[in-house]
């Protein structure tokens, strides 16, 4: 167990409801993550497990905070337990150390205590609209340079027509993208190379 003096201090600097919360969290940290090393970042007390931020706590005028990195966010105070102002309107010991632990353990399996984003899912297919089908069909490298196009190109395409509030827009960038295409140019060529 890693105790920083300046956490002492900071502790000890707290306004007097705060320092028992302070205290609390840093003993039940300890117990719940006994190779948990302490520091002071962003100018308030972490919790460190490989040098990997896993718990965080402050004082403010008139209530604390405690986070669990990668636990998530809720309320309008930072962290995951609101504005604390006394150790009772923390969740019980139980619920603290078993995600303290969680996000040890993230730590330990991937170097980081962020939870791993959810994979995103594939954005729909856009149906060719007939009126642009036709049109490609009387542009032959066009249609060429089209169907050569990854699905994330032709999408950008189908998405620039089928968004035209009006038939003469739509009109107007249907023929523009078989100009395009007929170039083999992609829907936003003019900045690819910005």
């Amino acid at each position: 167990m890693g105790k920083d003096p300046r956490v002492d201090d900071y502790i000890e600097k707290a306004a007097d409801f705060a320092r028992p919360i302070l205290t609390h969290l840093r003993d039940l940290t300890h117990r719940a993550l006994p190779g948990a090393e302490e520091a002071i970042k962003w100018g308030m007390p972490h919790f460190l497990v490989k040098g990997k931020n896993v718990a965080g706590m402050a004082a403010f005028k008139a209530h604390c905070t405690f986070v669990i990195h990668g636990d998530g966010r809720q309320g309008d105070a930072m962290g995951q337990f609101g504005r604390i102002t006394a150790v009772g309107d923390l969740p019980g010991e139980g619920e603290l150390i078993e995600k303290l632990q969680a996000a040890e353990a993230r730590v330990l399996e991937t170097g980081t205590a962020l939870k791993p984003a959810a994979p995103r899912a594939p954005k729909a297919e856009i149906p060719m609209p007939d009126d642009f089908a036709s049109v490609l069909a009387t542009a032959p490298a066009a249609q060429g340079h089209y169907d050569a196009f990854s699905p994330s190109q032709r999408r950008e395409y189908l998405e620039w027509i089928t968004e035209a509030k009006t038939e003469a827009t739509r009109a107007k960038r249907m023929a523009q993208a078989v100009e395009w295409l007929s170039e083999g140019k992609r829907r936003n060529w003019k900045y690819e190379r910005c």
